[in-house]
């Protein structure tokens, strides 16, 4: 178990770490910033994550509806996603060239934010959902604990372009639209038809259809809102740093 005792730790970033029943005791903790999966996180003898929870979910109701069983709820959530993100794609159009490729203390740029989208739709809709055994598309970006991406079909050394990149992510929401449009509570409720063998993502079998559908559209929803943090950050001078 590591311990830190009386070291000054300002400015420090954990980046992909697990601090599960890590326990700060005696510290001082002004301006932080947590962001990630937080549960059961007790501030001062106050159980927070419920507040934290009912606060976003006045903020963002979309996060209500991606939470439901109701095909229609859920049809509604992939609307209002759909939405905002091509509210933002046309926030990006109006900035300077090259913000959409300009990344903000480390995170993805927008474009790869939204190449990363085009690989979660492809592993947890086309493949959970679905059951394609089809490649991914292969200017998909995924993380880079995901095993043998190339074999999967993802290209490395691709670079696209804002334009390439939402002509995929149209037709994926159209795909998927189209999909909700007729799926019912038995299907959603149905295991997940993920194909045998290897692939991503190797946890899947034995959920639910409506399961896989949800990581979705939960990181639909938590990517664009760190595209939308992102592009307030860089201001009116993005794409000129």
């Amino acid at each position: 178990m590591a311990r830190f005792e009386d070291q000054d730790l300002s400015d420090a970033e954990f980046r992909e770490s697990d601090l599960s029943r890590a326990r700060f005791v005696g510290v001082v903790m002004q301006d932080a910033v947590i962001d990630g999966l937080v549960t059961n996180l007790v501030v001062n003898g106050v159980e927070v994550t419920s507040y934290v929870e009912a606060e976003l979910d006045r903020r963002h109701p979309v996060r209500v509806l991606v939470r439901s069983s109701s095909p229609s709820d859920l049809r509604a959530a992939a609307s209002q996603l759909q939405g905002a993100w091509a509210a933002t794609v046309s926030r990006l159009r109006a900035l300077p060239a090259g913000s959409e490729h300009e990344r903000v203390g480390g995170e993805w740029s927008a474009v790869e934010t939204m190449r990363h989208l085009v690989f979660v739709h492809d592993s947890w809709f086309r493949r959970c959902c679905l059951g394609s055994t089809s490649l991914f598309t292969a200017l998909g970006l995924a993380t880079d604990f995901v095993p043998d991406q190339v074999e999967q079909g993802l290209d490395p050394a691709a670079a696209p372009g804002l334009d390439e990149v939402v002509a995929v992510r149209e037709v994926q929401a159209v795909e998927l639209s189209d999909w909700l449009a007729g799926v019912t509570d038995a299907e959603l409720a149905s295991p997940a038809p993920v194909p045998e063998g290897p692939g991503w993502p190797p946890y899947a079998r034995g959920r639910t259809v409506l399961q896989c559908l949800q990581v979705v559209l939960k990181e639909e929803w938590a990517h664009h809102g760190f595209c939308v943090r992102d592009l307030d950050l860089l201001g009116p001078e993005a794409g000129l740093r």
